[in-house]
């Protein structure tokens, strides 16, 4: 069996002796693949009012901070629906600053491309004391979310995300549900937000939080059933910070990564950058006891969550970690399939920018979605800075339908989440770390690692794909995949 120090140093190893061990207990490993259909018909009408929001939160120690939010009364808002319903979005950005346009992106989720809420490139921004709309049916069940795609450092920071939950890949029901949004908050000892960006920060790793949370609070206690088998859905929504997820006092298996259900995983630890989710399950301690949620990442652990076990026992049996349905996803074919090379890498000019700027796209982006200073490149290709509105051409043209396996190569000494729009990735391998296979639309990238990961070209159309370290992403690393 690996050890913990073993595993934090692979970053979510999986071996064949660590599944052996736990398929004794109970992990159904190989379990055939259950196919998920739709279970509703129908739409579900929403609606949003972006606004700043004063609120004194738990983890602020009596201080009230002016939020940005979604909706009154609710800190990160959760739109929960079934697979086959129609969401349909209204929303009204009220935000306080004039030019603070905004527009809503549904991470993770397989949509048109017209739906996908990225301003200037699939949508006019919404400016403030305007509505706006979108109207589409999921494909997919999963965890997922949403927030504005411009000023991302600021609105994340403020609190402008919500979490989006489709419904319907439950083969066996647990007891229980919980959903966890891990986020720091960047407050000075005052009481009032530091800076959300720092050239120094973004230049780096990021620009860190001061105050962790976990649904706006430090440490919060969780009261569950005892001895039951429920799930948990954990979001890493911090604009920056990588965690190493794992739990002290239980048997745990991960269920799906971004949503996507695969065979269960033995969780011992996780690594986990920002926009990135895990559906974990998980039996509670006896009645009386508890269960901690842990970042084993700091030489010194964290402890993000406790749950505390009420009640009487809801199972007597060993832990047997149910597989999710699966979604039907065309697969890839690696042996026909295209392969394309990404590097991310630094950059200390903004000569990329210069040279995209000279190509028109007739696209041009407003000043709040860029940032005025470049350190980051994909394929040497700064993402315009400032000075530079043009959009310039796209990293990669695809063609729908067709199977393509991308190279990402890190060639910086820092980690990166490497995100798509309206795609998700079969991750293959890796040169650094031993993965399981599974799917993501978010991908960590870590220092000098190279990842394969395949893709089918899915609905035409213009398709973000950044880092999803915020500062990253407005500093040069995202650019565009076209899909025709």
């Amino acid at each position: 069996m690996l050890t913990r120090r073993q595993l934090l140093a692979g970053a979510a190893v999986f071996s064949s002796s660590t599944a052996a061990s736990f398929a004794l207990t109970g992990f159904r490993a190989g379990a055939r693949e259950v196919i998920g259909h739709p279970i509703a018909t129908g739409a579900k009408s929403v609606a949003f009012d972006l606004a700043e929001r004063p609120t004194a939160l738990p983890c602020f120690n009596g201080k009230t901070l002016p939020l940005w939010t979604f909706q009154e009364g609710a800190l990160f808002p959760i739109v929960r629906m079934k697979l086959g319903e129609r969401l349909k979005t209204r929303f009204k950005n009220d935000l306080p600053r004039p030019g603070e346009h905004a527009s809503i992106h549904w991470h993770g989720l397989r949509i048109p491309n017209r739906e996908d809420g990225v301003p200037y490139m699939t949508q006019q921004p919404i400016d403030p004391g305007q509505e706006g709309s979108y109207d589409f049916t999921p494909p997919d069940t999963g965890s997922f979310f949403f927030h504005t795609h411009c000023n991302s450092a600021e609105h994340f920071g403020r609190g402008l995300i919500g979490a989006l939950i489709i419904e319907g890949d439950e083969i066996a029901p647990p007891d229980a549900e919980y959903v966890l949004m891990m986020k720091d908050w960047r407050v000075s000892p005052e009481g009032t937000f530091l800076p959300f960006s720092t050239d120094d920060g973004a230049a780096k790793a990021g620009t860190s939080g001061t105050i962790r949370s976990v649904n706006g609070e430090t440490k919060p206690v969780i009261k569950v059933p005892s001895s039951a088998d429920v799930r948990i859905r954990f979001y890493n929504v911090d604009p920056v910070r990588i965690s190493e997820i794992g739990f002290e006092g239980c048997e745990a298996a991960i269920i799906a990564v971004d949503g996507n259900g695969l065979n269960p995983l033995p969780l011992e630890s996780w690594r986990m950058g920002p926009a990135m989710r895990l559906d974990i399950l998980l039996r509670t301690a006896p009645e009386g006891g508890t269960v901690r949620l842990m970042d084993f990442f700091s030489k010194i652990p964290v402890v993000l969550a406790e749950f505390k076990s009420e009640g009487p026992a809801k199972r007597s049996g060993k832990f047997t970690a149910t597989p999710l349905k699966v979604m039907p996803y065309e697969k890839v074919n690696v042996s026909a399939a295209e392969r394309i090379p990404f590097e991310f890498s630094a950059t200390a000019t903004g000569a990329a920018v210069a040279a995209l700027s000279q190509t028109s796209s007739g696209i041009y982006i407003g000043s709040l979605c860029l940032a005025n200073r470049t350190f980051w490149a994909i394929n040497k290709q700064a993402w315009p800075a400032m000075d530079h509105r043009n959009l310039g051409p796209p990293l990669a043209v695809l063609k729908s339908g067709q199977s393509y396996i991308f190279e990402l190569i890190n060639r910086t000494p820092h980690s990166h989440p490497i995100h798509i729009h309206g795609h998700t990735f079969e991750v293959l391998n890796s040169n650094r770390r031993h993965l399981p296979p599974f799917r993501a639309d978010t991908v960590l990238l870590l220092p000098k690692e190279r990842i394969e990961v395949g893709l089918v070209a899915g609905e035409p159309g213009k398709w973000m794909f950044h880092c999803h370290i915020l500062e990253h992403q407005e500093a040069g690393m995202m650019g565009y995949i076209t899909v025709v």
